[in-house]
């Protein structure tokens, strides 16, 4: 039997439909893709290869994780050069 979340309002989650999100970055995955969490209501968003914010899905994290992954490795191989 599945457990369900006894939470199932928020007023955090009210505020933000009113007022809008308060995001901060919680992650860098490269230099110009970011991570964000609301301070309100916890929703995570991610930078889209078009530019604009989506919700972060399984798919996007995953997708993240791999550009993060390849970004850090450009960048000791180009640091190695740079010395």
């Amino acid at each position: 039997m599945k457990e369900r979340n006894p939470k199932l309002f928020s007023f955090g989650k009210v505020l933000c439909s009113i007022f809008g999100h308060k995001l901060r970055v919680s992650k860098n995955v490269t230099d110009h893709v970011h991570e964000y969490r609301c301070e309100k209501c916890g929703m995570e968003m991610t930078d889209t290869a078009n530019g604009f914010l989506a919700r972060l899905t399984p798919k996007f994290k995953e997708t993240n994780d791999y550009i993060s992954k390849i970004h850090e490795k450009r960048k000791r191989k180009h640091y190695a050069h740079a010395s």
